[in-house]
């Protein structure tokens, strides 16, 4: 399985392909659309949540709510783009027009691609760049991971995500995959403790009233994923590769742990692996500080991700920066944003994980069409419950 999107963030909509879906799992627009209002929300989160009422439309590859196994095409409208039509307009405009063009951007923000994607493609206004690169795309790999989530659901694989840190103010809980299943959407910062809550929302005010941002720690976990999915065999099918890859690609995440991740290192050996044992369930771990990963494969514990979110950097107390045109220093461009998307975050990480997960299964079973994955599955689950 594989995807494309396409799409810039105040263009008319943003564009999916999903090719090697299985045929026979049921799919419709509310089902996906359930999980962008997810993404939407959040404590912290800025205007343009306001604005946008994200739904998918799905536009080929399902017929009365089943897939075909051809692509299937989603698109989600940018309610927005109505009030930047000369702006993000197709045809070519006479070079009048483009000179009085409001809003071209020449003063690139730190911490945004804007600087180094203008130098890259010789763009002169780096709106070029930002359009691109800005985190509205996740609404589009939001899209993918929920049909993702729908496909691994008909397969008893579930996906949980939580916030564990904000600005500072950290949960230290352990929680069992119920807690975290019952509670991940219990409160606007998506933290597991209901009392931390509101000392991350003060956080987040106090953010944003000094034109700061805040970012943070955030946790999914996968549950029921069957044993041997990725490889050890080489560096580009190791699963937990290419989980870190998809997850460090989400726009400010800067870190990528499984299980214990960066305490590990303070941790003896004896404390990190995680001993075996065999009952009539088959084989399991007494711990799980590895976070369900070994050589690159799942071992069948729950699947563990730990990622950094940075602070967002467009911030409304700009740092300096350097007008390209004349080279002078200036206060940065300031665009519309939030001052804390961490709890949104997570529910892109929590999708981007899923991609990985469906792709991994698409992979190791046969899979044209969904009763025969389904066999596949139970049929390598009892042959390794027995190995």
């Amino acid at each position: 399985m594989r995807f494309l999107t396409a799409g810039e963030s105040h263009g008319p909509q943003l564009t999916v392909i999903i090719e090697g879906l299985p045929a026979g799992l049921e799919l419709t627009g509310d089902a996906i659309t359930q999980e962008l209002f997810k993404r939407q929300g959040g404590y912290g989160r800025g205007r343009r949540m306001q604005i946008e009422k994200d739904t998918v439309e799905i536009m080929s590859g399902v017929r009365h709510g089943l897939t075909l196994g051809s692509p299937v095409t989603l698109i989600v409208k940018n309610d927005d783009h109505k009030h930047w039509l000369n702006i993000m307009g197709v045809e070519p405009i006479e070079q009048s027009a483009q000179e009085e063009m409001k809003r071209v951007i020449t003063k690139p923000r730190p911490g945004h691609a804007d600087l180094v994607g203008g130098m890259k493609y010789n763009h002169r206004d780096l709106r070029n760049v930002l359009e691109r690169s800005s985190a509205r795309e996740t609404a589009a790999r939001v899209a993918v991971g929920a049909v993702c989530k729908i496909l691994l659901q008909q397969l008893d694989i579930e996906i949980f995500s939580r916030v564990k840190s904000i600005g500072g103010v950290r949960d230290e809980g352990t929680y069992s995959i119920e807690q975290i299943k019952s509670k991940n959407d219990s409160n606007d910062v998506r933290v597991i403790n209901d009392a931390l809550a509101q000392g991350m929302r003060d956080r987040i005010d106090a953010a944003k009233k000094a034109g700061d941002s805040l970012g943070g720690e955030v946790e999914v976990t996968v549950v029921n994923a069957p044993p041997g999915l990725g490889s050890y065999v080489h560096f580009d099918r190791k699963l937990d590769g290419r989980i870190a890859q998809s997850v460090i690609s989400i726009n400010a995440f800067k870190g990528v742990s499984f299980g214990e991740g960066f305490k590990m290192a303070d941790m003896p050996g004896s404390e990190v692996q995680d001993a075996i044992m065999f009952d009539e369930h088959g084989y399991s771990r007494l711990s799980n500080h590895l976070g369900g990963l070994e050589g690159g494969m799942t071992n069948g514990m729950p699947i563990v991700v730990n990622a950094v979110m940075k602070p967002i950097p467009t911030l409304y107390k700009p740092l300096q920066s350097v007008d390209i045109e004349t080279k002078e220093s200036y206060q940065a461009s300031i665009e519309r944003s939030d001052s804390c998307a961490v709890p949104a975050a997570s529910i892109v990480c929590e999708h981007a994980v899923a991609y990985e997960i469906a792709r991994a299964v698409l992979e190791e079973f046969q899979s044209n069409y969904m009763e025969q994955l389904t066999e596949q599955i139970t049929a390598h689950r009892e042959r390794v419950r027995q190995f």
